[in-house]
C-alpha cells in the first residue's frame, strides 16, 4: 500500500475588481467578462492596464493565460502577471510564481518562483503558501528546510486548504520537520478527505488499514480507497481491490455503504 503527496500548481483565474478611479470603465469589462464577452472586455481594460491599473492588469493576465477572447499567449500572460505582481496584486504575484516554477512564457526558475511565491504567501494567498511549502520541502529554489515547509503548509492548511492540509498530514506522518506524530497526520490527512482530495482519502485508507493514529479497521480503509478510486485514482484501486479479496463479506458490504454514504453527501 502506497501513500502519494500531492501539491497544488493551479491558477487564481478568477478575475479582479477594483474600487479607483477607473473603476467605471472597469466595471463595464467584468459586466462584459461575466457575459462571456471578453471582447469588450479586453476593449475596457487594455487602456487601463496601460495607463496602470493594476487591477486591469491582472485581469488581462488571466485572458491571455487562458486563451479567453484572446489567442493564449503565456508571455503576454506574464508580462502582465509582472507589471501588476510588482504593485502588489496577490493573485497577479501567486500566478507569476507558478508561471516560472512551470516554466509558462518564461524559462523555469525555481528561485524567482519562490520569489513571487513568498510575497503572495506573506499576503495571506493559501495556495501560494501551499506552493512555497512545496518548495522547501524539495529544496527547489531555496536551500531545503522541512521546518520552514510545515510553517508554509500550517498556515494554508489553516486556511482550509486541502492541498496543504494533505501535505501537512504527509510532513506529520514522516516527522520531517515536526516530531513525528501519527495523531496529528491522521487529523490533516481528515480534513482534505472529506473536502474531496484523492490523495488524501487514499493516505487516510493507509491509516486506518495500519492502524496510524487511529484504531486499525479495514472496513474504513477499504470505505476510503473506494471513494479515492471512484475519482480515477489507480493505487487506491489497487489498496482496494488487494484488501478486498482478504475481508468477510459483511465488513466490504459494510464499506461500500459508508462509502456511498459519503459520495452521497459530499459529490452532489
Amino acid at each position: 500500500m502506497k501513500q502519494l503527496l500531492l501539491s497544488s500548481i493551479l491558477l487564481l483565474t478568477v478575475m479582479v475588481s477594483p474600487s479607483g478611479s477607473f473603476g467605471v470603465d472597469f466595471q463595464k469589462g467584468m459586466d462584459a467578462a461575466e457575459r462571456g464577452d471578453f471582447a469588450t472586455a479586453l476593449k475596457e481594460w487594455n487602456p487601463l492596464a496601460e495607463q496602470g491599473d493594476a487591477h486591469a492588469q491582472f485581469n488581462l493576465g488571466v485572458m491571455y493565460q487562458e486563451g479567453r477572447g484572446v489567442t493564449q499567449d503565456h508571455k503576454t500572460a506574464v508580462t502582465w502577471y509582472t507589471r501588476a505582481a510588482e504593485q502588489g496584486i496577490a493573485p497577479a504575484q501567486f500566478n507569476l510564481g507558478v508561471m516560472y516554477k512551470n516554466g509558462l512564457g518564461v524559462t523555469r526558475d525555481y528561485k524567482t518562483a519562490v520569489k513571487w511565491y513568498t510575497r503572495a504567501a506573506e499576503q495571506g494567498i493559501a495556495p501560494a503558501q501551499n506552493n512555497l511549502g512545496h518548495m522547501y520541502r524539495k529544496g527547489r529554489g531555496v536551500t531545503r528546510n522541512y521546518k520552514t515547509a510545515v510553517k508554509w503548509y500550517t498556515r494554508a492548511a489553516d486556511q482550509e486548504d486541502a492541498s496543504a492540509q494533505n501535505n501537512l498530514g504527509h510532513m506529520y506522518q514522516n516527522g520531517k520537520g515536526v516530531p513525528e506524530d501519527h495523531g496529528e497526520a491522521f487529523k490533516w490527512y481528515r480534513l482534505a478527505a472529506n473536502q474531496g482530495v484523492a490523495d488524501a482519502q487514499l493516505n487516510l485508507g493507509v491509516m486506518y488499514g495500519y492502524g496510524y493514529g487511529v484504531i486499525q479497521d479495514y472496513a474504513r480503509a477499504l470505505m476510503w480507497w473506494t471513494i479515492a478510486a471512484s475519482q480515477g485514482h489507480q493505487t487506491a484501486r489497487k489498496n482496494r481491490d488487494v484488501v478486498e479479496k482478504k475481508m468477510f463479506p459483511a465488513d466490504v458490504s459494510k464499506a461500500k455503504k459508508l462509502a456511498k454514504e459519503w459520495m452521497d453527501k459530499h459529490q452532489k
